[in-house]
């Protein structure tokens, strides 16, 4: 196999700009996230890739906890930077970003495109990453706009 090739190729693959949040209170966090799809139709499903050693994993590793995916637009890059970086498990990960308490107990951030909010029913071991799988419980689009779509260069990196 070619890696180089194989890179380029997989760098294509268009994907959104998401921000995962979950947890409550002092164990609230998020991340950036950017393999989200669509999952399932009845029950209505997201499948999310969490990066293995993740602050967050723990707060997605059990069915029934809770969690949202948020939707962002370009002129979100801002908040994107912020979650690309990555919180330590008792780091205030919300410090300047507007939110506001979901019906599920999880931070919602309020200048979304849109929402969901989901409870994991499983996750799937993908190497170095675990796909988890959510039925979503709620969702809602705040704004109008565009979601952020974009590709790679590297198709083995972020």
């Amino acid at each position: 196999m070619d890696k180089e090739r194989l890179s380029a190729a997989l760098g294509k693959i268009p994907s959104g700009i998401f921000i995962v949040t979950c947890g409550a209170g002092e164990q609230a966090s998020g991340m950036l996230a950017s393999w989200v799809q669509q999952a399932g139709f009845e029950p209505p499903a997201l499948s999310v890739a969490v990066r293995k050693g993740r602050a967050v994993e723990p707060l997605l590793a059990e069915a029934g906890q809770p969690f949202a995916v948020h939707i962002l637009t370009k002129a979100m890059g801002k908040t994107a930077g912020h979650f690309g970086k990555g919180f330590a498990p008792t780091e205030p990960a919300f410090e300047g970003i507007p939110t506001r308490m979901g019906k599920h107990g999880v931070p919602i951030l309020t200048e979304a495109l849109a929402y969901f909010e989901c409870q994991v029913r499983g996750r799937l071991d993908a190497g170095d990453h675990w796909i988890v799988v959510g039925e979503i419980l709620e969702g809602e689009v705040l704004a109008e706009g565009e979601s952020w779509v974009h590709t790679r260069k590297n198709g083995f990196t972020y």
